[in-house]
């Protein structure tokens, strides 16, 4: 049995091809801001605090809050702001000159100060929320005059992992710290002017804003719909100018009746986690077995419409460690799926005593499910799936208390250690595997990766590294990079600038 229980998408994945996908913002910068941007989102955010890095948040933080530095679109770095940085001939430390121009919602001045109190919140380990992992590399910093701070190390540490941190820093007025939360505090191209809870929420342009000739409109009202046939709908009809973080289908659908589809490079990675303490999955020759049993595409198909791209490696293509090799070599294979399963020494009772955790309130989780079940039981193992809904699966997930489940893997387009942020793959402290970390090679990996400063060749070498324990060790077994923060817009809407984290940048937004 392949597909046959996903008939009903066939049609759907067969007018993916006439979808047209935008990945590039080539649009002129407007030099007035007038009219309002219309931007249909599904959820409320939580607060404006940058550093809650929640994916409810996205379509505000970088338009209250601008980074150090940026990246293009393939991973290049820019300034931002900061207009220049230099990074120690040894790798522990990393200096920034600031832009001397800009100013804060508030009117103050924006300083090497602010920064400097941004970088201790972070440091905190509950004030800094989602940005503190990244801080476990900073030793101290030094602030050289208003606009001049250095960042300092405790360990040499790779140029590119410097570089995420300066990307991920999103200064926020010293004044403004201890209420960033009711209160954004930023240096953004736009302010806030009314939040109706559960409603809508109403941005004004920034008048003193530092880009040049941005932003493009005057207000940028963003409506809060239930759920995304309702967001659709509402952009069919010309009540809004776009969605935001809308499903794939949707997408598709839209894009073949002259919407415009705009994708970024932060993608996420589907993975397969596996709970290598429990029952077969000890055995690593059954967890390899899944590495075959992936039918990569149809799981690209059938739960995300096509967008996206199979990967047998836990990486967006924008990631340095990406190797598409690694696609043929551990392509969708059932001989060799048993070949892995004979070699286990395991029964067939034992290879079938495990549930797959699903998300019933994910229907691209059910659909994907039910494609590796099917798989499963061309190779005679027979599966049930615990399908969870709303708290309960949360709990299960978060606790570890799991066979295996799929689960959205992020921050798989920046240095590949940032891997470790998720979950799954935390190299200590594990909520899923435990302590001591039972594999060990992969802790190690992780560890080679964030110390190699040499060659590329040698960076390269400990990329490879890892890539080939995680296949080898198979705790987790991605699928497929897949779109978040996916915009839809009408045709007359231009101005698109991609984010290396897919948040939604409106500043050069305008509908013509």
């Amino acid at each position: 049995m392949r597909l046959r229980l996903f008939d009903w998408l066939r049609p759907l994945a067969l007018a993916l091809a006439a979808v047209a996908v935008v990945t590039v913002a080539t649009a002129p910068r407007a030099t007035a801001q007038e009219g309002t941007l219309r931007v249909a989102v599904l959820n409320d955010m939580t607060n404006f605090d940058p550093m809650q890095f929640s994916t409810v948040n996205f379509f505000l933080i970088k338009n209250l809050y601008d980074s150090l530095i940026e990246y293009t679109e393939d991973g290049t770095p820019e300034p931002s702001l900061a207009t220049s940085w230099e990074i120690a001939a040894d790798n522990t430390a990393v200096t920034l000159t600031l832009r001397d121009d800009v100013t804060f919602a508030t009117g103050a001045r924006f300083t090497a100060a602010d920064v400097a109190a941004t970088w201790a919140k972070a440091n905190d380990p509950t004030a800094g929320k989602n940005v503190y992992p990244t801080m476990g590399i900073v030793a101290d910093w030094v602030v050289e005059g208003d606009h001049r701070i250095t960042l300092r190390f405790k360990n040499p540490v790779p140029d590119r992992q410097i570089l995420d941190l300066l990307q991920f820093s999103m200064p926020i007025e010293a004044a403004g710290i201890a209420t960033v939360e009711t209160q954004p505090a930023g240096t953004g191209a736009f302010r806030l002017k009314e939040r109706l809870v559960g409603q809508r929420i109403v941005l004004e342009a920034n008048p003193d804003y530092w880009r040049e000739g941005e932003p493009a409109v005057a207000t940028v009202e963003f409506t809060i719909f239930s759920d995304d046939a309702s967001a659709a709908a509402a952009l069919e009809s010309g009540a809004v100018d776009m969605t935001y973080m809308g499903q794939s289908r949707t997408a598709v659908r839209l894009g073949n009746s002259g919407f415009q589809v705009v994708t970024g490079p932060g993608k996420l990675a589907q993975v397969f986690r596996i709970n290598s303490t429990r029952g077969p999955f000890r055995n690593a020759s059954f967890r390899q077995a899944f590495n075959h049993l992936m039918n990569r595409e149809g799981i690209l198909r059938v739960g995300y419409a096509g967008l996206g791209a199979v990967s047998a490696l836990p990486w967006a293509p924008a990631s340095p460690a990406a190797d598409p090799s690694f696609n043929d070599e551990f392509a969708y294979d059932l001989d060799k799926a048993r070949a892995l399963l004979a070699a286990s020494g395991l029964s067939a009772a034992e290879m079938a005593d495990w549930k797959l955790l699903v998300n019933g309130s994910d229907e691209a989780a059910i659909a994907i499910s039910q494609v590796v079940q099917a798989s499963l039981a061309e190779v005679g193992v027979a599966i049930e799936l615990d399908i969870r809904q709303g708290a309960e699966f949360i709990d299960a997930l978060l606790g570890g208390d799991f066979a295996a489940v799929f689960g959205g893997v992020g921050n798989v387009q920046k240095f590949p250690s940032r891997l470790s942020t998720n979950s799954i793959y935390r190299t200590a402290n594990n909520p899923v595997l435990g302590e001591p970390h039972p594999h060990p090679r992969y802790v190690e990996a992780i560890a080679r990766v964030n110390s190699t400063i040499g060659s590329p060749e040698e960076v390269q070498a400990a990329y490879d590294n890892l890539n080939r324990v995680l296949v080898e060790e198979a705790f987790g077994v991605a699928t497929n990079s897949y779109e978040t923060g996916i915009i839809v817009a009408a045709p007359n809407v231009s101005g698109f600038v991609p984010d290396m984290d897919n948040l939604l940048v409106a500043r050069r937004l305008r509908a013509n």
